[in-house]
């Protein structure tokens, strides 16, 4: 199968846009999958959602993933690991990067400042030194039906909270899940299965 392709997703309209927002999985979340993720929501609308789960990484980094695709990698990216961006499509490649940093053949523009991109011309750009200086590599990702996901937060499985960019790029993966909940002044101890939704 092939890594990199497509993917396709029309654009609607949505009461609840969570477009730009963290999923925190909160301690109902039955799905073992997603317990104890961080989920960066690429996109929203009425016909699902997309997202990248954010704080779980493979054992697989950069270095290895660049050298799969015969391209070289910067020495800045080298030791960063590639994460498990979620249970669909688990073989496609992601990257989760900053707005305009490029033109790309297949990008998801969701969010004005965040694009998630399956198109490998970003990779070679980055192995060229001319691609985004701050990105997120991932394989597979999540994916909602429509009103699945607001059907999920009725159960409180989510804590939802605007996103922000420093968390992605400024947090180790494992650091990510307790940055966010620092954001509502929450510490994971005091987390119940009652949440709410910022």
């Amino acid at each position: 199968m092939a890594l990199w392709g497509k993917l396709c997703h029309n654009t609607g309209m949505n009461k609840l846009n969570l477009t730009h927002h963290f999923l925190v999985a909160m301690p109902a979340m039955q799905d073992e999958v997603f317990a104890g993720a961080l989920v960066y929501v690429c996109q929203h609308d009425d016909n699902g959602a997309i997202g990248i789960v954010v704080n779980r990484v493979l054992d697989i980094s950069l270095q290895d993933l660049f050298s799969q695709l015969d391209l070289t990698v910067p020495n800045t990216l080298a030791h960063k690991p590639v994460l498990f961006g979620g249970p669909v499509q688990p073989e496609r490649g992601v990257v989760l990067h900053a707005a305009n940093s490029g033109d790309w053949a297949s990008t998801l523009a969701g969010n004005p400042d965040l694009h998630l991109t399956t198109s490998r011309d970003v990779l070679q750009a980055n192995s060229m030194g001319q691609g985004p200086s701050q990105l997120l590599v991932a394989l597979g990702y999540a994916g909602w039906e429509p009103n699945q996901l607001e059907d999920e937060l009725k159960q409180n499985a989510w804590l939802t909270l605007p996103a922000d960019s420093r968390i992605l790029f400024e947090y180790s993966a494992k650091g990510r899940y307790d940055a966010a909940l620092r954001l509502l002044g929450v510490d994971r101890a005091f987390l119940s299965d009652e949440a709410g939704h910022a």
